[in-house]
């Protein structure tokens, strides 16, 4: 999955972002954060990993 792709529905679900971090970059919503690896392209099973963790897929 594209990055930017992971972050638009990130930003949807009211994710924002907050830093960056090393190699990742943070995204908050409340008190839920989430680290997003800076890479163009995102491994599918990470990806998925991350909505289905956040109720998102």
């Amino acid at each position: 999955m594209k990055r930017k792709d992971l972050i638009k529905r990130l930003e949807h679900a009211g994710f924002i972002f907050e830093r960056h971090g090393g190699s990742h970059d943070v995204y908050v919503r409340g008190d839920e954060y989430e680290t997003i690896p800076r890479h163009k392209e995102i491994n599918e099973r990470l990806a998925r990993a991350i909505l289905r963790r956040r109720g998102l897929s």
